[in-house]
């Protein structure tokens, strides 16, 4: 079962993505406004038991940022070997700890949707990435435990403005929160078995030509040691997002550049998922 936040008629809802159309959910269950209120109160299965049997409701509709009032997003940077290698800095190995940087909803839009790039920069670019959602809060986790802290799964794009990460000598921030510069969907699948992210690849492409494919057992970091790492200074909670890092081939790294523009077409592809798309847009002024 997959499920989505979405639009239509002016109205937000969520609900259970079919091939046919969306099931919204959000009137069998009022108690949960949102899709963030189901995964506070640990109801997924609620949600897949109710979207049984029951009738498409929406055939027109847009989907939104998966968990648009996500409250905390954070992004593990340089997270593969090849990654790693692009920077050049005098070591190839392994760094001891991961790279971390804080997104914000506002950053994200939806599947379908178009990656906004702003008229002061157009350096946007790509990122091809798998997301975790946490369900279930903790501290201090052990890797033994760290996947049983996790609710669902989705695709993330990390768009971002490369000249705005070199603004000053150490931070990334202002390059990775441009509004929908970036898209998280285009549903969330609920995590029940380990292979859903021990076999994962992650497939980029943009305009059809693949830039991106790798899978995640080859992480620096992996996903059991993120969550290990980021709770021992943080209380993860429900809802809370994890972006856990994207493989080489960004469009900053080919010689000249091969930054996104308006009419282009960008797919990230995870086996287990599906594809999250988006084409790109000047910002209207």
């Amino acid at each position: 079962m997959k499920f989505s936040t979405y639009t239509s008629g002016g109205e937000t809802f969520y609900g259970a993505a079919t091939d046919d159309g969306m099931i919204a959910l959000n009137d069998v269950f009022a108690q949960w406004p949102t899709l963030l209120d189901v995964i506070e109160a640990g109801a997924l299965d609620q949600l897949s038991t109710a979207a049984k049997g029951k009738a498409v409701t929406h055939t027109d509709f847009e989907f939104e940022m998966v968990l648009p009032n996500a409250r905390r997003i954070l992004c593990v940077g340089v997270n593969f070997p090849d990654r790693n290698a692009e920077y050049k800095d005098g070591t190839t190995e392994a760094p001891k700890y991961m790279s971390l940087f804080p997104r914000f909803a506002s950053g994200f839009t939806g599947h379908n949707r178009p990656l906004i790039r702003p008229p002061e920069n157009e350096t946007l670019d790509y990122e091809g990435e798998v997301a975790i959602v946490i369900g279930k809060a903790g501290r201090r986790i052990s890797q033994a435990d760290a996947y049983g802290h996790i609710a669902a799964i989705t695709i993330c794009n990390e768009g971002t403005i490369r000249d705005w990460v070199r603004h000053a000598k150490f931070n990334v921030t202002q390059g990775k929160n441009w509004d929908r510069s970036a898209a998280i969907g285009p549903w969330i699948v609920p995590f029940t078995d380990a292979k859903q992210l021990d076999d994962a690849r992650i497939i980029t492409r943009v305009n059809g030509e693949v830039r991106q494919d790798d899978v995640l057992s080859r992480m620096m970091h992996p996903i059991r040691r993120e969550i290990e790492y980021i709770s021992t200074f943080m209380t993860l909670q429900p809802g809370d997002i994890i972006v856990t890092g994207t493989p080489t081939g960004a469009g900053a790294r080919f010689d000249p550049p091969r930054y996104l523009k308006p009419g282009d077409v960008v797919e990230v592809e995870v086996n287990g998922i599906g594809a999250l798309r988006n084409t790109v847009e000047d910002e209207v002024l």
